[in-house]
């Protein structure tokens, strides 16, 4: 097979999952909204969503599960199988049982439903056929329809379940604004790993203080303020009026820059200090430094109180080492 038929292989596989995606997002209607207004419900209510399905949709159950659960929506996976030998006991009565099942009749999946009826749950599924037994048996159903697999026989799933796990997310994100999750709560339940990290930390937890930070006045010279660096191990020296307040900031890159005027070390550090630098709030998250060093293209961001006084430095090389960037 030459590699140009290889490609079109490729890209038609896309382009059958892409249209598939584009007839859910345009098949969404009320059925939504009413799935998201019980889960809504459950979840205030100290609910949980249990998602449960058996083969490729119980993967997608797995994954959407996990995505509920880390966007603020409380919710497990249970395995359909395993549900029928004990596994039912994760259901609680304040539950949503959400079943997952493109055909909808699936053996495993439906002889989960007469048992979980009776802990008088709410019943919610995803199929394709309004019709089927899943559907039928369910309080709430949503259709999730594709005109085709992606596989050439038009029998594995391809697009149906990329259209599950796209579905999934739909209902986490939509979840996520209805119940007020915000950037905070996200950074709570990730306290682990970067995304964690940059949601939870301060600028004032990975901020230069003390003998890492360097500080002048605005009459000191250059060279006395490259001393000032050098002693600090800093790339900048922060500029301070008589109560600490911002004045401006001169890196090691401002002095580069200048180095070309013979007179440069024996200046007042006011006549070539930048002012108005960035600068950010103790409390500012990381993930907002962050940006701030993205947008400015500078490597250096000062940390001030309310009333502008200098209280340390956050120096985008410290960051990489707090696994930051």
């Amino acid at each position: 097979m030459k590699q140009h038929e290889i490609l079109e292989i490729a890209r038609n596989v896309l382009t059958t999952e892409i249209e598939g995606l584009a007839a859910v997002r345009d098949s969404l209607g009320d059925d939504f909204l009413k799935l998201t207004e019980e889960c809504v419900r459950i979840l205030d209510n100290g609910g949980k969503i249990v998602v449960t399905g058996i083969g490729k949709s119980g993967h997608v159950g797995k994954k959407m599960a996990a995505t509920l659960a880390s966007t603020g929506s409380p919710a497990i996976f249970m395995h359909s199988v395993e549900a029928m030998h004990g596994d039912l006991g994760m259901i609680q009565e304040k539950d949503l049982l959400l079943a997952i099942s493109y055909s909808g009749e699936s053996d495993e999946i439906t002889r989960v439903i007469a048992p979980a009826k009776r802990l008088g749950i709410p019943i919610a599924s995803f199929t394709c056929n309004p019709e089927s037994s899943l559907a039928k048996l369910s309080d709430l159903h949503v259709t999730v329809k594709v005109p085709r697999e992606a596989c050439p026989f038009n029998m594995a799933p391809t697009t149906s379940s990329t259209a599950q796990l796209a579905f999934g997310d739909t209902l986490a994100v939509t979840l996520m604004n209805l119940r007020g999750f915000t950037k905070n709560n996200y950074g709570r339940l990730h306290p682990s790993g970067a995304i964690g990290r940059a949601l939870t930390m301060r600028a004032g937890d990975v901020m230069r203080t003390g003998g890492k930070l360097a500080v002048v006045s605005p009459d000191v010279t250059v060279k006395d303020a490259l001393l000032k660096m050098t002693d600090c191990r800093c790339g900048c020296a922060v500029v301070a009026g008589k109560n600490n307040e911002l004045m401006g900031i001169f890196t090691d890159g401002d002095f580069r820059r200048k180095i070309s005027d013979p007179q440069i070390l024996f200046k007042t550090i006011s006549d070539v200090m930048v002012q108005h630098p960035a600068s950010v709030k103790e409390d500012a998250l990381a993930v907002e430094v962050l940006k701030l060093v993205e947008q400015r293209h500078i490597d250096d961001v000062i940390v001030v109180d309310d009333n502008n006084r200098v209280r340390g430095l956050v120096d985008i090389q410290d960051l990489p080492g707090m696994k930051l960037m």
